[in-house]
């Protein structure tokens, strides 16, 4: 399998492992801020009145995935957090909240609650 192919295979189960635990998807793979540097949002989601903006890996081990989610990544992603609530303004009450899911191909999966904050 591809290194691409894996990856969608992995978001993919991150997706159903979010779903089974109560949240509800709002958006996959959105590009938020073009031009700028706020970059890729792998999985937004909805839980109670907590919008969680998550971040997929995939590795070959889990503690290979948890140290690949980058000091740089996590402030694209804060940044995008803020461009994606700016436009969709329904968003604007809710808690933010910032997760890891981490993948270990086959069925691995481990979600790591509010791995960083903003």
């Amino acid at each position: 399998m591809t290194g691409y192919r894996s990856g969608k295979w992995a978001e993919f189960l991150a997706c159903l492992y979010l779903r089974f635990h109560g949240y509800r998807i709002v958006a996959r793979n959105i590009i938020v801020g073009r031009g700028t540097t706020a970059g890729e949002i792998d999985i937004i989601a909805v839980k109670h009145r907590c919008l969680v903006f998550a971040e997929v890996k995939k590795r070959r081990s889990l503690a290979e995935a948890a140290y690949a989610v980058s000091f740089r990544q996590q402030r694209r992603l804060i940044r995008g957090a803020a461009v994606f609530v700016g436009h969709h303004p329904q968003y604007k009450n809710y808690d933010l909240r910032f997760d890891a899911v981490l993948v270990k191909l086959p069925f691995s999966v481990v979600h790591l609650r509010n791995a960083w904050s903003a």
